[in-house]
């Protein structure tokens, strides 16, 4: 199996409808009750990129999920692509390792097994009938029948995703993998996993590239994210725990295809089903560009936002980075940091807590520094050591989920 970005470039730096636009506010979609929607899974949009001679393909995406339920449906965007795609067949099943799955189950849209979703659209299936264990890998395959000229995905997802040879035709059903010759490793047109999950609701962690589990090991789920999903879900029922974090996002300034935490708050937190609860890691990526007021101001327009919708607001502290392998840091930024740090620690009620992250990852020895035991080895992004140190810095009393354990 060849693993590469394949045939087409990558550029470096989600009942039943499809819309035009974002999906309903959490708001409108907040029910957690007997037949209520939960994020088992969900990623950021964060990159479009042209391709060229691709029809008939399938494409097999792993996600590990956090909370289970009864039933599924999926999300599907197309938001930074210029054609309308269209989606032939989707199927959903437990993996089976690899690229293969137990038993595919099919999705429908609005009852139709096609979907074409335009240009800066999205799709949300039909409820498929499927048991969903907490913390197991789901697969989801689209198979694209047209010509497809745009994909808008999420790079770097530290997940294997597998394709089938294009002109290969719908290998969406197969439970055997043998059809899926090439590798990617990023998310293509899935933006959330939703399940049926009686009296809970869902965690979204907002944040870059450290919460997005850039350099953690792949393919094993050790983002910081995944651990405490892990953690949430050994206390009955569970919790959904959402990942919507992008590589160099920031909260003062953003792009096309990477906005900023204040420009994506509605579609990547506040429209998320079952949202109950935002943990806030950003900042570190503003700190070069922008005060420390004025990434403040920023922290505090987020939760002001998330507290409008009845949501939880847990700030994050910004971790350290003095040595970081392609610069930035000088102690005008180091100062920034403390100065933002010192607000999440004591915001006044901006945030409803906090979580510690600088404390947990820093050396003791200087504090500017990212320990040793958890640096990655750019002195930037904690190891998977570093991961679980966040995930396990994280009272669970504070995310206001009502569990029982700590």
């Amino acid at each position: 199996m060849r693993s590469t970005r394949g045939r087409f470039a990558v550029l470096m730096l989600m009942v039943v409808a499809v819309l035009a636009g974002p999906v309903a506010p959490a708001q409108a979609d907040r029910s957690v009750g007997q037949h209520g929607w939960t994020g088992t899974w969900a990623t950021a949009a964060s990159e479009h990129y042209e391709v060229s001679g691709m029809s008939e393909v399938t494409v097999r995406m792993p996600v590990h999920t956090s909370v289970g339920g009864s039933a599924v449906r999926i999300r599907l965007t197309n938001a930074y692509a210029t054609d309308p795609v269209t989606i032939g067949h989707a199927t959903v099943g437990l993996r089976d390792g690899g690229s293969a799955v137990a038993r595919p189950y099919d999705v429908r849209f609005g009852g139709k097994r096609q979907v074409t979703i335009p240009a800066g659209g999205e799709a949300v299936s039909d409820p498929v009938r499927l048991a969903v264990p907490a913390l197991t890998d789901l697969v989801v395959s689209l198979h694209l029948p047209g010509q497809v000229t745009h994909i808008t995905d999420h790079w770097w997802a530290q997940q294997t995703v597998y394709w089938t040879d294009y002109g290969a035709g719908d290998h969406a059903a197969d439970p055997a993998g043998d059809a899926y010759t090439w590798t990617t490793t990023s998310w293509p047109f899935l933006s959330g996993v939703d399940v049926t999950a009686p009296r809970t609701g869902s965690v979204v962690a907002l944040g870059d590239s450290i919460t997005d589990g850039s350099f953690s090991t792949a393919d094993t789920n050790q983002r910081w994210p995944d651990l405490l999903s892990a953690r949430l879900n050994a206390c009955l029922p569970g919790a959904g725990v959402l990942n919507a974090g992008i590589t160099s996002n920031r909260i003062t300034a953003g792009t096309e295809t990477n906005p900023s935490a204040l420009d994506r708050l509605e579609r990547d937190v506040l429209s998320q089903p079952g949202a109950r609860t935002l943990i806030l890691f950003e900042g570190i990526n503003d700190l070069g560009g922008a005060s420390a007021d004025r990434i403040i101001a920023g922290m505090r327009t987020i939760a002001h936002r998330a507290h409008q919708r009845g949501m939880r607001v847990v700030g994050a502290t910004v971790t350290p980075y003095k040595d970081f392998t392609w610069g930035g840091w000088t102690e005008e930024t180091e100062a920034r940091r403390q100065q933002v740090n010192a607000f999440v620690r004591d915001s006044g009620g901006v945030f409803d807590d906090y979580a510690d992250f600088d404390r947990a990852v820093r050396d003791p020895a200087d504090p500017r520094r990212l320990g040793a035991a958890y640096d990655s080895g750019d002195h930037l992004h904690p190891n998977d050591a570093g991961m679980k140190a966040f995930a396990d810095s994280i009272d669970l009393r504070s995310l206001g989920l009502g569990r029982g354990c700590t």
